[in-house]
C-alpha cells in the first residue's frame, strides 16, 4: 500500500504498519521479531519458556552458528590453490614433510598444511669473480658464471637451510681447486673450456653430497686475467708470445717456400744426371757401332776408306783452327800459312754456318802442294846460280 493512499479519516494518509494515527514503528520491536524468526530457524524458539528475557538465548546461538558457518566456509575456500606446469609444491603438515604436489588444482587444509611452491624448470644463473693462485704460484682473476635448475624440490626446501648460499660456497671451492692445479698460461689462454668442464663436474659432486636438489646445467668461464697491479707486465708477456708465434709462422712459411724449391732443384739435377748418363751411354754405343761398321767397310776397301778418313779428319781439324803450320819436305824452314777462310774459331753464328766441302779441301791441298814445289824449285835454282 502506498504511503499516500487514502483510507484514513479526514483524508489522512494510511499508516503502512497499521498503526492508525500512531507514529513511526518501534525499532526494538522489529529487531525482536527478526530474532524470533532466526531463533525458530536454528532451534532457539523455546528460550522464552525458560523464564529468561525473551529471545536472549536465540540471539547468542544464531550468531555463533552464523559466524561458525562463515568461518568454516572461508577456511575451506582458503585451502584451494593452483600449481602451474613448471612448478612443484612441497606440503608440510605441522612443519613435517607430507607430500610433493604435482601441477593442477589442489586443496590442503589451511593453517594446518604449509605449501611451498618451487619452480623446477626456470634456469637460474649466478656469477662469481675470484682472485686465486695457480699451480705455478701466479695470481689470476677469474670470472665464472653458473647456470642451474632445481632438480629435487623436496631436498631444495628441506635438506639445506640456504641452498643458494651453499651453491656459492661450493662453486668457490671447486673453482679454487681446479685453478690451483692449472698453470697460468692455461687459465689465461686456451684452457678455459677445460677448466669450465672440471669445475662443473666437481661442483655437481659437491651439491649431490650436500643434497641441495640443485642440478648444474652449464658452467662458463667468462673472463680470466691477471690482477690490475701486474697488467702491464702481463701485456708485455702476451706481446712477446705473439711476436714469437708470428716469427714461427714466418719461418714456417719461408721453409714451405724454400724446401719444395730445393727438392725440385735436387730432382732436376738428378734428372739431368740421368739424362747425361743415358746420353754418354748412347754416344758410346753409337761410336762403337759406327767403328764396327767402319771396320767392315775398311776391310772391303782399305784405300778408299783410308782416304775418306783422312779427309774427314782434316775437315774436322781445319774447321776448328784459324791457322795452319806446314812443314816443307826437303827444306830447312817451316812455312806459316794463315787459312782464315778454311775456318775461323769464333762464337758468332756466321762462323758456325761455314761448311767446307771435301772437294774444296782436296783442290786447296793440291794447290798448296804445287806452290810449295815451285818455291822449292826456284830456291834450288837460285842456289845453283850462285
Amino acid at each position: 500500500m502506498a504511503w499516500n493512499e487514502p483510507g484514513g479519516g479526514n483524508n489522512k494518509p494510511k499508516d503502512p504498519w497499521g498503526g492508525g494515527d500512531q507514529g513511526p514503528p518501534d525499532l526494538d520491536e522489529a529487531l525482536k521479531k527478526l530474532q524470533d524468526k532466526l531463533g525458530g530457524l536454528f532451534g532457539g524458539g523455546g528460550s522464552r519458556k525458560s523464564g529468561g528475557s525473551p529471545g536472549s538465548g536465540g540471539i547468542s546461538g544464531a550468531l555463533l552458528a552464523v559466524i561458525a558457518a562463515g568461518a568454516l566456509l572461508v577456511w575451506g575456500l582458503m585451502g584451494f590453490y593452483q600449481i602451474d606446469q613448471q612448478e612443484r609444491a612441497v606440503v608440510l603438515r605441522f612443519g613435517k614433510y607430507l607430500d610433493t604436489v604435482q601441477p593442477g588444482l589442489q586443496w590442503n587444509p589451511p593453517l594446518i598444511d604449509e605449501v611451498i611452491k618451487v619452480n623446477t624448470t626456470k634456469v637460474r644463473a649466478v656469477s662469481f669473480r675470484e682472485i686465486m693462485l695457480t699451480r705455478d704460484e701466479n695470481i689470476v682473476e677469474v670470472k665464472l658464471s653458473v647456470q642451474y635448475v632445481i632438480d629435487d624440490p623436496t631436498k631444495f626446501v628441506l635438506q639445506v637451510l640456504e641452498p643458494e648460499t651453499s651453491l656459492q660456497h661450493a662453486t668457490q671451492s671447486a673453482l679454487r681447486h681446479v685453478v690451483g692445479g692449472t698453470s697460468m698460461d692455461m687459465v689465461l689462454t686456451g684452457g678455459r673450456a677445460q677448466i669450465a668442464v672440471e669445475v662443473n663436474q666437481r661442483l655437481q659432486d659437491y651439491l649431490n653430497l650436500y643434497q641441495t636438489g640443485i642440478l648444474v646445467s652449464k658452467v662458463t668461464v667468462d673472463d680470466s686475467k691477471p690482477p690490475s697491479q701486474v697488467q702491464a707486465a702481463f701485456d708485455d708477456v702476451i706481446k712477446a708470445r705473439e711476436d714469437e708465434e708470428r716469427l714461427k709462422n714466418e719461418a714456417q712459411a719461408y721453409a714451405n717456400g724454400i724446401v719444395p724449391e730445393a727438392r725440385g732443384g735436387a730432382q732436376r739435377v738428378l734428372e739431368e744426371a740421368m739424362a747425361y748418363k743415358e746420353q754418354v751411354i748412347a754416344n758410346a754405343e753409337g761410336e762403337a757401332e759406327r767403328f764396327n761398321k767402319l771396320l767392315t767397310e775398311y776391310l772391303k776397301a782399305p784405300e778408299v776408306t783410308r782416304e775418306r778418313l783422312y779427309l774427314d779428319a782434316m775437315q774436322a781439324w781445319l774447321s776448328n783452327n784459324s791457322k795452319v803450320m806446314v812443314d816443307v819436305e826437303g827444306g830447312n824452314n817451316m812455312m806459316y800459312l794463315p787459312l782464315d777462310k778454311l775456318g775461323v774459331k769464333s762464337t758468332g753464328p756466321a762462323v758456325r754456318d761455314v761448311t767446307i766441302d771435301s772437294s774444296n779441301i782436296r783442290e786447296l791441298t793440291n794447290a798448296v802442294t804445287e806452290q810449295l814445289r815451285r818455291d822449292a824449285a826456284a830456291a834450288g835454282t837460285r842456289r845453283g846460280g850462285r
